[in-house]
């Protein structure tokens, strides 16, 4: 199953390797677009830490929407 996730803040593709990069550091395996505004978590079941995943987004000066 995939969670799609708003991040506002990405500017560029520069936004889309660091989001990425921070979240396979941690084990995540994501897609990010910057166009769209999205972070699309693969794989995501109820193991998964959202909030973790939310953290990790947010330190580096992005904004989750939902």
């Amino acid at each position: 199953m995939e969670k799609k996730i708003i991040v506002k803040g990405m500017h560029c593709k520069s936004c889309e390797i660091l989001i990425k990069d921070e979240l396979e550091e941690a084990g995540i395996k994501a897609r990010v677009d910057y166009k769209k505004g999205e972070v699309t978590i693969e794989n995501f079941d109820s193991k998964t830490d959202l909030a973790n995943i939310h953290k990790i987004i947010e330190k580096n000066g992005y904004k989750v929407m939902k």
